[in-house]
């Protein structure tokens, strides 16, 4: 049985355009991460709100263990009781330090057992060094784990992320990922965040749900979405990838295909087609090569950084297409 169902839901803010969800249909089983991707404005938010009774449904429900989702109408504090939500905005307590804003989730009944869990819940979120720090004086990604531990220390079944890696660096965002990964698989802790960067839920998913004007357009596993977005939206936001049609090169030329940067080769011997090379960019791991083919642009990722000069013709294969939908 599902932990999360969402059954025909709608809940738009403006009537005759996509301003909220549409027909959202979801089942969502306990312990699995789950990450919504979209646009800015596409509905992730609304969605996430939804799921914890923040906003009620202009059509269908949302059901927790089989029982409806009371909305803010219905209840005196809104939010389900088996789940946090960790917004992008601040809420926690500045001028009180790291220890006295997780503990003062729990209890006064047992003041030791208050005290050992709170430095437990600390150091699996590897912050019991911060403990004596305030709120104001930590950084914008140690803020968020803090935060993190202030929603878990009362055992939750549910939690809510909003952007969790928003406002952290790539070396606390990879530990950021490893803790909430832990967090699920330890404590059996179900997690549904929401996201702009396709590299978060490809990394830490279950399942990835593509939202697009309000309407979930895909879902499944990363790896599954990845090698087969079938829509030239989802192709676009996970991978950045060249969307093509009409092209001689191709097998099918009434065909849109989607071929992400690292699936083309270059090569200034031979290849299927050739380009003239527009740009190029040095990325670390590869260089950006912006190449003019039938005059459009193809975007590749080169890892042999071979010494291209804007200008000159250079010849191409495609290693792999991706066939999307009309």
């Amino acid at each position: 049985m599902s932990l999360i169902q969402l059954k025909n839901v709608s809940k738009n803010f403006l009537e005759g355009i996509p301003s909220g969800v549409s027909d959202v249909n979801l089942n969502i089983k306990q312990g699995e991460i789950i990450t919504i991707l979209g646009e800015s404005g596409c509905g992730k938010t609304t969605l996430l709100k939804l799921i914890y009774g923040y906003l009620v449904p202009q059509q269908g429900e949302v059901l927790f263990n089989g029982v409806k989702i009371k909305g803010p109408s219905e209840k005196l504090i809104p939010g389900h009781d088996e789940m946090k939500m960790v917004t992008q905005e601040v809420t926690l307590n500045l001028y009180a330090k790291v220890f006295d804003n997780i503990a003062s989730q729990l209890s006064n009944s047992d003041l030791q057992a208050k005290s050992q869990l709170t430095l437990q819940t600390m150091e699996f979120l590897r912050i019991d060094h911060l403990a004596e720090k305030k709120i104001i004086e930590l950084s914008g990604g140690e803020q968020q784990r803090v935060a993190i531990a202030r929603a878990v220390i009362t055992e939750p079944k549910v939690l809510l992320l909003d952007e969790p890696f928003s406002q952290i660096d790539s070396i606390l965002k990879r530990q950021l990922r490893d803790d909430i990964e832990r967090l699920s698989k330890f404590l059996k802790i179900t997690i549904i965040m929401v996201s702009h960067d396709p590299t978060d839920g490809l990394a830490l998913s279950d399942q990835l749900l593509i939202v697009k004007d309000g309407k979930i357009i895909r879902q499944g596993h990363p790896r599954e979405i990845y090698l087969n977005p079938q829509k030239a939206y989802v192709a676009n936001l996970i991978g950045k990838a060249n969307l093509l049609k009409n092209f001689s090169f191709l097998p099918k030329t009434d065909t849109d295909f989607a071929v992400y940067p690292h699936q083309i080769n270059l090569s200034y011997e031979n290849g299927m087609a050739n380009g003239i090379i527009k740009s190029t960019h040095f990325c670390g791991a590869y260089q950006e090569v912006e190449l003019i083919v039938e005059s459009k642009i193809l975007l590749v990722h080169d890892p042999q950084f071979i010494p291209f000069t804007n200008g000159e013709l250079v010849f191409f294969d495609i290693l792999y297409y991706q066939e999307l939908e009309h």
